[in-house]
């Protein structure tokens, strides 16, 4: 269980959040709707631990990773947290297999190969970024991602670069792998129609979230609108 409560987040005299409260269960799949400037990625980043509140608390159970020096927050993210960007940040020197590989490691995990074969990718093993389309180096940021057997799994626009049928694919496999993997995902974006996927909706304005509800039946990938 996430616990979000009374978070409040400033950048300069722009307050960002008001005193956001939130729960989210272990293995839901969240996704977070809003305007630009909404406050929807500060959220996602202060949840992950990827920034700092200026007051309240994030637990993670019973730990308050709000609280935590940083070297002890880079420890917790490494043991239980994943990310997906809309930007793959693959390493270029690096072939599909040993960037998969780097997640992996990071979690002392073995099967690396399995989740690139989910992904559709196993035989791209031996390719490097630059020889991939776009929706397959996503796919290989995915795989990254998930061979860490991460507990939670954030994604931020993953699907804001890709053509619609690369985007369905890639949400179709990150939709499959939580099924098999029981991590929980918390994802931010524009696409109103990705909210037909998720569990639990949450929508956001102006630094406060305005609704919180859940789906009484969830759509596939290749279901919903785009």
């Amino acid at each position: 269980m996430i616990t979000i409560h009374n978070i409040t987040k400033a950048y300069g005299n722009d307050l960002v959040l008001k005193r956001v409260d939130l729960r989210i269960a272990d293995g839901d799949f969240v996704v977070i709707l809003g305007a630009s400037g909404s406050g929807k990625s500060t959220l996602l980043n202060i949840i992950s631990g990827l920034d700092h509140p200026d007051s309240g608390s994030v637990l993670y159970d019973q730990c308050d990773i709000s609280k935590l020096p940083d070297d002890q927050l880079t420890e917790f993210r490494k043991d239980n947290i994943s990310f997906i960007f809309q930007q793959y940040y693959l390493l270029p020197n690096m072939n599909v297999a040993k960037n998969v590989k780097m997640g992996a490691d990071l979690a002392g995990t073995k099967d690396y190969m399995q989740i690139l074969e989910a992904v559709g990718l196993r035989d791209k093993a031996d390719k490097y970024p630059s020889e991939l389309s776009g929706g397959e180096q996503q796919r290989v940021a995915v795989a990254r991602a998930l061979a860490k057997k991460p507990k939670y799994l954030f994604l931020d626009e993953p699907t804001g670069a890709l053509d619609e049928e690369t985007g369905r694919n890639v949400l179709d496999y990150i939709d499959k792998l939580q099924k098999q993997l029981h991590f929980t995902i918390i994802m931010v974006t524009h696409n109103l129609n990705i909210a037909d996927m998720a569990r639990t909706i949450i929508k956001m304005n102006s630094g406060t979230i305005l609704e919180r509800y859940q789906n009484p039946v969830r759509k596939s990938a290749y279901e919903i609108g785009w």
